[in-house]
């Protein structure tokens, strides 16, 4: 029988932050899921109306990130969460106030949020490395958010088919990364 992990919230602060706030991260998981199976039911989704459904599961991931960044850790622990749920934030809003606008830069877009997510996961992971185990999940999903952005960037045109299909895979892969990530930090809890 496996016992549940151990550690000291006063010397892992980054850790207790995000195990109190595991279930935020069960939702950006749940989120990206549902917007994979969104993105595969509707291939043939118009670039409009996947701005529309990109910039919800932003939002939805921005609250998320920023809720967790507010409510755990210290001001060191908290900044990458800060940033990420800022940048998702604004992502969202700006998808659904500029619709028309964001459709035609999309890809470049949804790219950079891609890089920047990533870069800050793994810069997260690396903080994590010596708190918990298993931190190679958040390193895969940043490492699968970098790729996609570089991906997206160098190949733009690459059309809106081929987009959908690439932006679902990583909302999948993402979301059960999450998923997974979340039920761990739940063992974490004080």
């Amino acid at each position: 029988m496996a016992s549940t992990p151990t550690f000291d919230p006063a010397n892992q602060p980054l850790l207790a932050a995000l195990a109190a706030n595991w279930w935020l991260i069960l939702l950006r998981g749940i989120a990206g899921v549902l917007f994979a199976i969104l993105a595969f039911m509707w291939p043939g989704i118009t670039a409009l109306s996947l701005t529309f459904l990109w910039g919800a599961y932003a939002l939805v991931d921005g609250v998320a990130s920023l809720w967790a960044a507010i409510t755990g850790g210290g001001a060191g622990s908290r900044g990458w969460l800060l940033l990420v749920g800022l940048l998702g934030i604004a992502a969202g809003i700006i998808s659904f106030v500029w619709p028309v606008g964001t459709a035609g830069i999309l890809l470049l877009f949804i790219a950079a949020w891609a890089i920047a997510t990533g870069v800050l996961q793994i810069w997260g992971a690396v903080r994590l490395r010596k708190e918990i185990e298993g931190e190679w999940l958040l390193i895969l999903s940043g490492l699968v958010s970098i790729i996609l952005g570089i991906v997206l960037m160098a190949q733009p045109a690459a059309g809106i088919l081929a987009a959908v299909w690439m932006i679902a895979l990583f909302a999948l892969i993402f979301g059960i990364d999450h998923i997974l990530l979340a039920f761990k930090l739940r063992g974490y809890r004080t």
